[in-house]
């Protein structure tokens, strides 16, 4: 089975265990052919999609028990993708969420660390820098570089863990990796997703056998 995540501005495909990650020309032309089932929240895509016949919109069957009607469908995907736990996607937004017992409790957006560093060069050009992701969170920093990438990191850290407690943590996105060296209790796995597109096309088909 393919499966396909389809985002703003990549396609995720996941084939046989393993997830790779292309731009929306490289994937259709790569998978146009084949059978994929596929999420998306891309709407600018939405008529590209409908002319590939053997590619399936399942955006309508991964139902999240609990979440609100605007939340985004790969957000509930990587929440189905265990029945407890704090959820993160790492990428262009930082999205949290919380499910416990398979019910989903609420969660909340942040900026993405790009988005973060964008913001800063939009006041000053003084403020145009890159990220230290080997900044010492116990010592006040020393430099403008220092500075920004303490108040970028520190925020998102201390925020999600006012939420952690003793939950484990499930991380997926491009920024998951590093995001997930932040706390205990944290599985970075690009995968997630994928997880919870299948297991919701299980429980589709157990409940169409009964």
């Amino acid at each position: 089975m393919i499966l396909a995540d389809i985002g703003n501005t990549r396609i995720h495909i996941y084939e046989n265990g393993r997830v790779i990650h292309l731009s929306h020309i490289e994937a259709i032309q790569l998978y146009g052919d084949k059978k994929v089932y596929y999420i998306t929240v891309k709407k600018e895509l939405e008529e590209t999609l409908k002319e590939l016949k053997n590619w399936i919109d399942i955006s309508s069957k991964i139902n999240l028990n609990g979440a609100y009607s605007t939340m985004g469908v790969d957000r509930k995907a990587l929440s189905l993708s265990h029945n407890s736990g704090l959820f993160i996607s790492a990428g262009t937004a930082i999205t949290v969420d919380i499910v416990e017992d398979s019910i989903y409790k609420g969660g909340f957006i942040l900026l993405g660390l790009r988005e973060y560093l964008r913001g800063y060069a939009n006041i000053s050009p003084a403020l145009k820098t890159d990220l230290n992701r080997d900044i010492d969170l116990d010592r006040l920093p020393k430099s403008t570089k220092d500075g920004i990438s303490y108040g970028i990191i520190s925020s998102i850290k201390r925020v999600i863990e006012q939420y952690q407690n003793d939950k484990k943590i499930y991380i997926s996105g491009g920024d998951g990796k590093f995001i997930s060296s932040l706390f205990n209790n944290a599985i970075f796995d690009e995968s997630l997703i994928f997880k919870g597109m299948k297991r919701a096309l299980k429980d589709l088909v157990n409940k169409n056998s009964q």
